[in-house]
């Protein structure tokens, strides 16, 4: 299979954790148009007031780099940027070796 998964944590600044999601729930939308693309979950943790995770799956990481360039994608990574606490960290990169719904 050796699809590319990409799993990652977003700190918000403080009171702004439903904007990013939102924001991130555009995204999804956009890159749910993008060769390749299999999987954009965006999911909150109750315990955490601050952070919004996000698992991609995609056929291959070029096919993640190039969804960059799907229009509106870069104007929402703006807005994202504007509002996170601090630096976002690198996500967690996997190779998928299967399970369910794949």
């Amino acid at each position: 299979m050796n699809r590319y998964l990409l799993h990652g944590k977003l700190t918000a600044k403080e009171g702004h954790r439903d904007e990013l999601a939102g924001i991130l729930m555009e995204a999804s939308k956009l890159v749910a148009t993008a060769k390749g693309c299999k999987f954009y979950l965006i999911g909150l943790d109750k315990d955490d007031i601050q952070s919004v995770y996000v698992t991609e799956i995609w056929d291959s990481k070029e096919d993640h780099d190039n969804s960059l360039n799907v229009n509106g994608v870069k104007d929402l990574i703006t807005r994202a940027i504007l509002i996170l606490e601090g630096k976002p960290s690198r996500g967690q990169e996997l190779e998928v070796l299967g399970g369910a719904g794949l």
